[in-house]
């Protein structure tokens, strides 16, 4: 064993014993992020090619920064985006809320689909189908500024319609035109803020995780702003809180001009994320 791999042993153990989720691979990314390589490539760094800055960073990790403001990059489907405080950092479960969207897009069979990403962060989702439905028109809308200085680097020189405003209001000039309406929006209950992970709490912009007492104050809003820009038989896809599945399925009612709602699991089998499609008249 190199030098580089005995330390990222013992820096496993550290942010283990932080309580760091996943010790072994944030271990490993750090020091891939200092010494320049892949993870795969951490026992080709010579012992005398070791970067003391490694502790340095393994200490801001231990103190639960998230390692995605450590090295300035985040993974998402087959995208590496570029995230920092003011924004929030995507996580693994929207990757399944993604591909549902992805199979239920093409499976419309429309040449030139038209897509709406409410609350678009770091713009990964907008991203991600604009990169894997080649011919669709994404469109993407985030309100806050300093989310948006990290929205903007990263749908730079892609075909993602990018614009800054409110998501309950935004897109009057698509009404009745999309194909697909999908949201990550904030979904945390006010009462639950001690019991959210360091990393989100103390890092994630409040206005990405919180949202009324129940969490569900802004899905009710974007149910409405969703059925606005849908076409009849487009389809919406709203991601949430595991402990909140089968209650979003009810926002979207018969009443209020839905169909087929349901709740769908993650790839841990956690209810993630809610679908419907507009009634045809």
């Amino acid at each position: 064993m190199n030098l580089l791999l005995a330390e990222v042993a013992q820096a496993t153990q550290r942010l283990a014993d932080a309580g760091v989720p996943s010790p072994r691979n944030d271990a490993e990314e750090l020091a891939a992020f200092v010494h320049g390589v892949k993870r795969g490539a951490l026992h080709s760094v010579k012992d005398s090619d070791f970067d003391a800055r490694y502790w340095e960073v393994v200490g801001r990790r231990e103190q639960r920064e998230p390692l995605q403001h450590i090295t300035g990059r985040a993974y998402f489907r087959y995208l590496e985006l570029q995230v920092g405080p003011g924004v929030f950092v995507p996580r693994p479960e929207t990757e399944s809320v993604v591909g549902w969207a992805i199979d239920a897009v093409r499976a419309m069979d429309v040449v030139e689909p038209c897509i709406v990403d409410l609350c678009s962060g770091s713009g990964a989702i907008a991203l991600a189908l604009a990169q894997e439905v080649p011919r669709s028109r994404v469109h993407a809308v985030e309100l806050s500024e300093e989310a948006l200085v990290w929205t903007r680097k990263n749908v730079a020189g892609s075909r993602v319609d990018l614009r800054q405003g409110d998501a309950l209001t935004a897109f009057r000039d698509l009404d009745g035109q999309v194909d697909l309406v999908i949201s990550n929006p904030p979904y945390i209950p006010l009462t639950e803020w001690e019991y959210v992970a360091p990393e989100a709490r103390d890092y994630d912009p409040e206005m990405a995780l919180f949202s009324g007492e129940d969490g569900l104050d802004l899905i009710r809003g974007l149910e409405r702003t969703a059925h606005r820009l849908l076409r009849p038989g487009g389809v919406v896809v709203i991601e949430h809180a595991d402990t909140q599945g089968g209650q979003v399925p009810w926002i979207f009612t018969e009443e209020r001009g839905w169909a087929d709602a349901a709740d769908h699991p993650d790839l841990n089998n956690r209810p993630r994320f809610a679908t419907a499609r507009k009634a045809l008249p």
